[in-house]
């Protein structure tokens, strides 16, 4: 037997083999088709030769699929799925529209700066279809277009992407009013040494070990007393008295009423945010009109 290649696959034979199998007839596939059933299963015979499996049994007069031959059809589907996407980009192209865009972000960014930045886009490029995807952990993904992310030393910037510094994002401490912390302007980030603190980060990524080696330069770790894994959880938990948290700026969003936050200094947590575009969108309209969105929003 010839050793089997992917190149042997033809998407027409696939297709009859996926309606063989969702009708259940040979005959009946061939009349939604308008094939003969003759021709229907010589199709079916030439895709068991370029394959080499027997993806059907004869039972009586008709025919029943193998375990091989359902495994294929069902695969098959993700083929058929991207060539769906791809027939969509060449419309794009053939009807003079300027396709998609995929952004990536991480949850404070999100839900700050993208509204804005997906209201622009769909104003001014009605036609675009925008693909936005969480990337909080980037290791393994496909790069988005445009992506937000937290930048630090040691992370590989791709080389088919350039890089834009967007803003530096400080960490703050949110406290109770009735905190002795909360009427100070700024405080040492070692005063928070004897503190309780709430946790609220689930990765263990940029943002935690901007944090984490502030604090070590300060001479302490965190007494971490409940582990939440986001921002908005850990907020509320300070108002019941049982610690602090310390969040990036971008993510204090709407304090609950009894909290507010207090700059942190000796030395400050910041964490850099960056946006990466690929070099082959850096002149798409829309990616153009994105980058300048983002810009805006994060402000100085």
């Amino acid at each position: 037997m010839p050793k089997y290649s992917c190149d042997m696959l033809d998407v027409a034979k696939l297709r009859l083999l996926r309606a063989v199998i969702a009708t259940g007839s040979v005959r009946a596939t061939a009349a939604s088709l308008g094939y003969t059933p003759s021709a229907v299963s010589q199709q079916l015979a030439a895709l068991q030769r370029d394959t080499g499996l027997r993806l059907f049994d004869r039972i009586g007069r008709g025919i029943e699929p193998t375990s091989a031959g359902r495994t294929l059809a069902g695969e098959a589907e993700q083929v058929f799925s991207a060539l769906s996407a791809l027939d969509g980009v060449v419309d794009d192209l053939r009807a003079g529209r300027v396709g998609s865009l995929s952004i990536g972000y991480f949850a404070s960014a999100g839900a700050t700066w993208l509204p804005p930045v997906a209201a622009a886009l769909q104003t001014e490029f009605p036609e675009l279809r925008l693909d936005l995807r969480m990337t909080e952990q980037r290791d393994g993904l496909e790069l988005p277009d445009i992506d937000l992310f937290v930048d630090a030393p040691g992370i590989e910037h791709a080389p088919h992407a350039d890089v834009h510094p967007l803003v530096d994002d400080p960490f703050l401490a949110v406290v109770r009013h009735t905190d002795s912390l909360a009427a100070r302007d700024e405080v040492p980030l070692a005063e928070l040494a004897g503190r309780r603190w709430i946790d609220n980060d689930l990765q263990r990524g940029a943002c935690r070990r901007v944090l984490l080696d502030a604090c070590a330069e300060a001479g302490f770790s965190p007494q971490f007393a409940v582990e939440t894994h986001d921002y908005q959880t850990a907020i509320p938990f300070v108002a019941t008295g049982i610690g602090i948290t310390v969040v990036p700026r971008l993510g204090v969003g709407d304090l609950p009423p009894g909290l507010t936050t207090v700059r942190l200094s000796s030395p400050q947590p910041m964490r850099h945010i960056a946006v990466s575009v690929k070099k082959t969108v850096a002149d798409h309209p829309a990616a153009v009109r994105a980058l300048q969105v983002l810009r805006s929003v994060a402000g100085p």
